[in-house]
């Protein structure tokens, strides 16, 4: 069975209401018991009177107590009562001086005890009796009698109940209006609750602009920015993810169709010869689709929307750009490019990604490889820059990018006019998303010797915890 969804609005009125009707319920049987013991106080004294008006009736009689009460008497005392009356009178010795049989007999009194009320029952019903040691007759002398009177209690009930409904009425309408007041007191208080629900549902799944918080209570408005601040991440990766995909089908259209039309163009091939060459052709361009894919899916992991997914951890940058400039040697020597790294004898700690940051400078490197003639020389630089930084500086020989095109180098598929070297655009795309994840600063300058440009990147460092010595590395 399926758990009752919780409501405000329930758990409101149950807050608001529930002490109020336990209080009406307590004030009932608090008015109730009064009503009863109001009851019993005014019928009792007409008890009292009875016995007194039976005691009078007692004479003596040659010594002895004689009750001397006609029938008259007897009906004039139960006349003008709507309940039926019971009477017995007992001398001190026990003897019974009249009165009605049915009279349960009485409870133990002493001779000094004052009258005593108790409940019995008589043929079945319930009466109240009293109980009362009183003088028979006038005289000074009079002997003492033990007097009874019964009284069934039907006017004791509607007089309590008639009292309790006379307290317990208006206080009755009075939570009825309360409860009809906190009722709609509540409803208005939500209605803003109501109208931002129809709000959010009534929108459209593409819209992810903010609500509005000209009408939303103080209580719920923490709540409402939370969920703007939820929309507004989802605005934006929602639009890194359009803008993978617009970026990711422009880029891979072009490429696509040259491998068609050189398959194409392979198949209508039947010397050796030019087969050979198509398919040289083919193989290289399906390596530069394959950088190219490779590059998309790292410009995707790197958006600033995957912060969230960025594992720092401790990180020697200078014996890790080393390790990386080795593992490029082997190309530069293919291209008769002089790589060389510079570094100091201690280690410089950084928090870093390791994934993202070898992605970093694996583009940098081969940024400055691709765009480095022949005989040209690519350097790596890792130095400590006081107070708390270092930085990463990858000089090239390559063409000088001017000072106007400085900062657009680093968009996506940017590149510049008339240079020669195949590329997508996205190397020096991916460094920036990388070092913004990192908290780092980049910064492009000329090289020293006023031939290429330098690529340096600023890292807050750590402090360090042991002290490794760089070895060189030169490759040319």
């Amino acid at each position: 069975m399926p758990r009752a969804e919780p409501r405000l609005q329930r758990k409101l009125l149950a807050w608001l209401l529930a002490p109020l009707l336990l209080l009406l319920l307590l004030d009932a049987a608090a008015a109730y018991w009064n009503a009863v013991r109001y009851a019993h106080l005014v019928h009792d004294r007409g008890l009292q009177e009875i016995a007194r008006e039976i005691a009078a009736h007692v004479q003596p009689d040659a010594g002895a107590p004689r009750l001397q009460l006609s029938e008259a008497a007897a009906q004039s005392l139960r006349s003008g009562r709507q309940d039926r009356l019971w009477l017995r009178v007992q001398s001190d010795a026990g003897a019974v001086l009249g009165g009605d049989a049915a009279m349960p007999p009485p409870p133990p009194l002493g001779p000094q005890d004052g009258p005593r009320f108790y409940e019995s029952r008589i043929e079945g019903e319930p009466v109240r009796v009293l109980a009362a040691r009183l003088p028979g007759g006038a005289g000074a002398d009079a002997p003492r009698v033990l007097v009874q009177v019964a009284e069934t209690m039907h006017q004791r009930d509607a007089l309590a109940w008639d009292m309790m409904a006379s307290a317990v009425l208006p206080q009755l309408l009075l939570v009825a209006i309360t409860v009809a007041i906190v009722w709609f007191g509540v409803s208005r208080g939500l209605a803003p609750l109501q109208r931002l629900r129809r709000a959010v549902s009534d929108r459209s799944h593409l819209d992810l602009s903010p609500i509005a918080l000209d009408d939303v209570p103080g209580e719920v408005r923490p709540l409402v920015e939370e969920v703007n601040a939820l929309m507004a991440r989802l605005a934006r990766t929602f639009d890194f993810q359009s803008r993978f995909v617009a970026d990711a089908a422009h880029q891979l259209k072009t490429p696509v169709s040259g491998l068609k039309a050189q398959i194409e163009l392979a198949l209508r091939e039947t010397q050796p010869e030019r087969l050979q060459h198509s398919l040289s052709q083919l193989y290289l361009s399906a390596d530069r689709l394959s950088r190219l894919v490779r590059q998309l899916l790292s410009l995707a992991r790197n958006e600033p929307g995957a912060l969230q997914s960025l594992q720092l951890q401790p990180l020697d940058l200078q014996a890790f750009a080393l390790d990386l400039s080795m593992e490029w040697v082997p190309h530069a020597i293919q291209r008769n490019i002089d790589l060389g790294f510079e570094g100091g004898e201690q280690p410089l700690m950084i928090d870093a990604d390791p994934d993202r940051l070898r992605d970093l400078v694996n583009n940098l490197i081969d940024n400055a490889i691709r765009y480095t003639d022949p005989g040209g020389r690519v350097t790596v630089r890792v130095a400590p820059v006081p107070p708390d930084e270092c930085q990463l500086a990858i000089s090239d020989d390559g063409p000088r990018i001017p000072v106007a095109e400085r900062a657009r180098v680093f968009e996506r598929f940017h590149r510049l006019l008339g240079t020669p070297a195949d590329g997508s655009g996205l190397g020096l795309a991916i460094v920036s998303e990388i070092a913004t994840l990192h908290g780092a600063r980049i910064q492009l300058e000329e090289d020293a010797d006023g031939v290429g440009n330098t690529f340096t990147v600023f890292f807050r460092t750590r402090p360090v915890a042991a002290l490794r010595p760089a070895a060189p590395l030169s490759a040319g």
